[in-house]
């Protein structure tokens, strides 16, 4: 399971929109939160960081020093749920210590373990006080605040279509941003819960997506990728009423003048459409980087996941990917031991690995989601046949990974320079293909893209130093 910190945003900084910038009275009330999961998660927790900034939270660096403790939770990874409850438990303990000292912790649990267990969080920890599903968290506010009322505390509906427009407005923005454009899934995999947690397919208005974006550029923002389950599934509506593509949606914030990159993820085979692929060779701004998660190279295991694709399909997508962007780099997400997966069916995976050629990848050993189709699946592979598959394909994959990275040695790449590196005097960014970079550059070069002439491969980064001669690509 992936864990990622919350940016921080200051009381101050969170407003809703049209409202009076009237603070709260200090001295303000401090919420930690915990973010496990994916990007979209990430940006789940700063809008909930909004909504309660409202309530006059700020953020602080541990639950020993909050007033409030927000759990966002992720269904997908293994043990979700054990290793939530196991959370939960030490946050009980630091509670009952906490009020033995004559203070109090509130605690809060949202995302998809929140969505799919909600009324069997509050048996199993009923001293939680508030459990949000992911498509009611502009909701937060009010759950918090009627605390130690009479009231609901657990709330998993599905309002997508009211969420986006009740929540508050944000006033920070990181030089890379995320912007979330499209929730939800309608392929229902069967080893997959998402559809279950999120709910159906639901895509932003155009003009929404495009005003969020507009700000949080005037807000410094130089990058924004644009989130979804099935991300290039959006098929937002314009103000003519008509539908946007993903296509559509990437040239027209490709016009938003100083959104100087574009990225999306994650992306479904059977959605790459023709527009989307075009943009890639037309739309500069759009970064040569896809993920394009494929789960198997064997057609039987993809039937009996409800993929919807077949491998040679996705070979096709990758052909005219790199038809339209020949540098375009690849990642993908891998599930090893599904129900009845054979040896041969495994070789078809490796098969698949070695001719596509991956930059980056996700790999996993499947396992049981209740309320899943393969739960009830016949032939479960036995883990110890999955960890051997496992530590095979990653052993590729890490192979195939760390040449694409010394591929780059001795290249000149432009980065944006997102955040402080490891020591005075080092900025760290991403390079196009989402490579973390880092270099030797002054403090005023963070938030600018600058070009960077790549030196070394490090095992989980790039070193390199500024072009001769150039400081910055912003300096004109």
């Amino acid at each position: 399971m992936r864990v990622a910190a919350a940016r921080r945003r200051p009381v101050q900084d969170c407003v809703p929109a049209g409202a009076e910038t009237t603070l709260p009275e200090a001295p303000h009330k401090k919420l930690f939160i915990k973010t496990y999961g994916c990007q979209m998660n990430v940006y789940d927790s700063d809008r909930m960081a909004d909504v309660l900034a409202l309530q006059g939270y700020e953020q602080c660096d541990s639950p020993e020093a909050a007033d409030l403790v927000l759990l966002n939770t992720c269904h997908i990874r293994e043990k979700a749920s054990e290793k939530l409850y196991s959370e939960l438990g030490r946050l009980h303990a630091l509670r009952r210590e906490r009020r033995g000292a004559g203070n109090d912790l509130r605690i809060a649990v949202a995302g998809c373990v929140a969505q799919a267990e909600g009324e069997e969080m509050r048996r199993r920890a009923p001293y939680v006080d508030v459990v949000v599903g992911p498509q009611a968290y502009h909701r937060l506010g009010d759950l918090i605040g009627g605390l130690g009322k009479e009231g609901e505390r657990v709330d998993t509906e599905f309002p997508a279509d009211t969420k986006f427009a009740q929540l508050p407005q944000q006033e920070r923005s990181a030089p890379a941003a995320f912007l979330t454009v499209q929730e939800g899934c309608d392929k229902f995999c069967t080893f997959c819960v998402v559809p279950y947690t999120r709910g159906a397919e639901y895509s932003r208005p155009m003009d929404d997506v495009l005003a969020e974006a507009r700000r949080l550029v005037s807000l410094g923002a130089r990058e924004v990728t644009l989130l979804g389950q099935n991300v290039n599934a959006y098929h937002g509506t314009r103000a003519d009423g008509g539908r946007c593509s993903l296509g559509e949606l990437v040239r027209r914030l490709a016009d938003i003048p100083r959104l100087d990159r574009i990225r999306y993820t994650t992306s479904h085979p059977c959605d790459m459409d023709e527009d989307l692929i075009r943009a890639h060779a037309e739309v500069p701004a759009l970064m040569p980087f896809v993920h394009l998660p494929v789960q198997s190279g064997s057609d039987r295991i993809l039937v009996a996941m409800n993929r919807r694709h077949r491998a040679d399909e996705y070979r096709g997508v990758v052909d005219a990917l790199r038809a339209a962007r020949p540098d375009l780099a690849l990642s993908g997400d891998f599930i090893v031991g599904f129900p009845g997966e054979t040896d041969a069916d495994f070789t078809a995976t490796l098969q698949l690995v070695h001719e596509v050629g991956y930059a980056h990848a996700y790999s996993f050993k499947y396992s049981p989601r209740p309320g899943t189709p393969a739960v009830a699946l016949a032939d479960q592979v036995s883990e110890t046949v999955k960890a051997e598959r496992l530590a095979a394909l990653n052993e590729l994959l890490e192979e195939q990974r760390m040449a694409f990275d010394r591929s780059q040695v001795g290249r000149t790449l432009s980065v944006l320079m997102e955040r402080n590196g490891r020591y005075a005097g080092q900025l760290g960014g991403r390079s196009p293909y989402m490579q973390a970079v880092h270099v030797d550059a002054p403090a005023e070069l963070f938030g600018t893209i600058a070009e960077v002439t790549i030196t070394s491969a490090g095992p989980n980064s790039l070193t390199g130093h500024l072009k001769d001669g150039q400081r910055s690509a912003d300096a004109a």
